[in-house]
């Protein structure tokens, strides 16, 4: 399977947490769909402590995986949204 991108989208959108609305990164997605999953790699700005754990409510959001040989957080269905 193909790799992701490297220089990836150049569009940022904000991810937050459903339960208590932080926001929990910046990342440069891809395509007009929902949030699945985040690549480490397009994760711009990181505004966890613990990786997939919110930070003000400590609720699991994401569960961490490799995706066509890439590390990414595979995100978990209604725990966050993307503005």
């Amino acid at each position: 399977m193909a790799k992701p991108n490297k220089k990836g989208p150049i569009k940022t959108v904000d991810v937050y947490c459903v339960q208590c609305k932080t926001q929990l990164y910046k990342y440069r997605k891809g395509g007009k769909g929902s949030l699945v999953k985040c690549f480490k790699a397009r994760i711009s700005q990181d505004f966890t402590e613990q990786p997939c754990v919110c930070p003000e409510c400590g609720q699991e959001f994401a569960r961490e995986t490799m995706v066509r040989g890439t590390p990414a957080y595979k995100m978990i269905g209604g725990k966050v949204f993307a503005k």
